[in-house]
């Protein structure tokens, strides 16, 4: 008798719906392509310098509730036209969490938050409310960890990043030169450039490797290469790199590595030291070297809910408190308000000098 050899910790084999019938129970409309379309072209314009206003990618560390999720959304979307001729707004829709240790994995891996799994569910309800935002003119940007969800909801998101955790991983750079978004690298935990900068480079050329097709079959996949690679600042190593002296040393870091300099400052994460209430002054500072100048610095991201602050998950979900996050705790809308509008205020003149090109 052949010994057994695999599926030795396996505990379940569950059946997965493929993309093709996700995306057919929560079909692209109209309204929802022309949004990513738009999304796409624009921040493909503001990186090769024909759009000079500055991204802002805002919103939830985390989507827990669609509910509050969309109600943060519409405000959003009202602050993003009021300030449009400066700022160019990207909700941030995150649903996937990576974890250091174990915990909460995300909406689209539990999204009863009671450790039932439901990844079924979690994954129509994911797609259902990227379609929502979308269909308000409200671009959206993700995090792509898992490297078959992207076939389920990419086409709904007109950015995505790479995390700090999975800059230098080959299966992440191999998926990142196969998206249809620009992609920013952020730099590694420990703060240095070089996983995101080789990851660019990565991205940018063609790749061959194992994946999955819209129909969920086995599929070698063969990319062409993504051109829209960027770095996104986060800090780390136990300090921010958002100052001028940060700006200067990746800009150089770039240049060595032939790459175009643009830069994302992450105004959250080590940056802010993880208080949200440190937030406000990472942008103020990134919108003044702006004001002052610089030109590399071509958007900026917020972690921002209804309420400011963060809340564990309850035994009884019915305790959680509307609008704030359970992960990463976030600035309040009133904050988020404050800090886009003073954002434009200064910016306006600047970006209206650089012109459209």
């Amino acid at each position: 008798m052949i010994a057994q050899t695999e599926n030795l910790n396996i505990a379940g084999l569950d059946p997965m719906p493929s993309p093709a019938n996700i995306k057919a129970l929560v079909p692209l409309t109209e309204k929802a392509a022309s949004t990513v379309v738009d999304g796409r072209r624009t921040l493909m314009r503001i990186l090769d310098r024909e759009d000079p206003r500055l991204v802002v990618v805002v919103g939830p560390c985390s989507i827990h509730d669609p509910l509050a999720g969309i109600d943060y959304a519409k405000r959003l979307k009202a602050l993003a036209d009021e300030v449009a001729d400066t700022l160019y707004i990207v909700m941030r829709v995150y649903f996937e969490k990576p974890r250091t240790t174990t915990g909460w994995k995300g909406f689209i891996n539990d999204p009863h938050m009671n450790d039932s799994f439901n990844i079924v569910e979690g994954m129509q309800r994911g797609r259902q409310f990227l379609r929502d935002v979308a269909e308000l003119g409200l671009p959206a940007a993700t995090e792509a960890l898992d490297p078959i969800a992207p076939q389920y909801y990419g086409d709904l998101i007109s950015w995505t990043a790479i995390g700090a955790r999975t800059s230098e991983s080959q299966t992440h750079r191999e998926m990142a030169s196969g998206l249809s978004t620009p992609v920013g690298f952020k730099n590694g935990t420990d703060g240095s450039l070089d996983a995101a900068i080789n990851g660019i480079l990565s991205a940018a050329a063609p790749h061959s490797f194992l994946g999955m097709n819209e129909r969920g079959e086995a599929s070698i996949i063969r990319t062409g290469g993504n051109k829209y690679g960027h770095v996104v600042l986060r800090g780390g190593g136990g300090r921010p790199n958002y100052d001028s002296v940060s700006i200067k040393l990746a800009e150089q870091a770039l240049a060595k590595g032939g790459q175009k300099q643009n830069l994302m400052v992450d105004c959250s994460h080590a940056n802010s030291w993880k208080k949200p209430e440190f937030q406000p002054l990472v942008l103020r500072d990134v919108v003044h070297q702006i004001r002052e100048g610089n030109s590399s610095i071509i958007g900026a991201m917020i972690e921002s809910f209804i309420e400011a602050g963060n809340q564990a998950i309850p035994k009884d979900l019915a305790e959680l408190r509307y609008g704030c996050s359970v992960t990463d705790a976030c600035v309040s809308w009133e904050t988020t308000e404050e800090m886009l509008r003073h954002a434009r205020e200064v910016l306006a003149p600047v970006i209206s000098a650089r012109g459209l090109g």
